[in-house]
């Protein structure tokens, strides 16, 4: 769950599920090559890239998907006895352009979502489908959250979101998100090759110049 059940930090817990994908993927695909943040490197990235004080009581700010991006390109995400490597570069891609999302999960190994939330989905609900669709009946909004989305087929896409897995179906896809983010991860590009469009490290780096500090 990454605290997600207590905080509204979804957009840290999401980078976090990234780095379990990754490390999967890239180490072997065994239970044991999974690397899995614990909640102090949550908090901790909440902390710095979204402004939270656990001193503090209550659910804390929130943050913004792009804020906590560009927190990972200049300074990497907590992990205990170091950082985990800087992201590379994250892209912004249309949602409404499904190819496109496609192929930023063949080439990433995932992309990171913002989506808006219909009622029926609350994490305060205690049976979420397995597979989210759109509810005619159910179309109130409470909220929004990140979350990384590692595959897909035909119908739906998988998604990790409160510690675990569902399916999304692509007609959920296509009227509740809104923000799609391919990240170019340092150790997913050294074991596939694969690259965001396919650009250049020196290309990624190019279009990072402007959200770089001097750090």
């Amino acid at each position: 769950m990454m605290l997600n059940d207590k905080l509204l930090n979804c957009t840290c817990a999401a980078f976090y599920h990234a780095i379990q994908v990754w490390s999967f993927n890239v180490g072997g695909r065994s239970a044991t090559d999974i690397v899995t943040g614990s909640d102090t490197n949550v908090t901790r990235l909440y902390t710095l890239a979204c402004g939270y004080d656990p001193k503090q009581p209550g659910e804390g700010p929130g943050g913004k998907g792009q804020q906590v991006l560009k927190y990972l390109l200049n300074h990497g995400a907590p992990t205990g006895q170091r950082r985990h490597n800087k992201i590379l570069a994250y892209i912004e891609v249309d949602p409404r352009q499904v190819d496109d999302v496609k192929r930023a999960i063949n080439e990433c190994g995932l992309v990171y979502v913002g989506f808006h939330v219909p009622k029926y989905l609350g994490p305060q609900n205690p049976h979420l489908p397995k597979v989210w669709d759109v509810d005619p009946r159910n179309r109130k909004i409470i909220g929004s959250h990140a979350v990384v989305l590692p595959g897909y087929d035909e119908d739906t896409l998988d998604v990790i979101s409160w510690g675990r897995f569902y399916k999304m179906t692509w007609t959920f896809f296509g009227k509740y998100v809104d923000e799609v983010y391919a990240i170019a991860d340092p150790a997913w590009i050294t074991s596939t090759g694969k690259t965001p469009c396919g650009l250049t490290l020196q290309e990624l780096e190019i279009q990072m110049q402007a959200l770089r500090e001097n750090v």
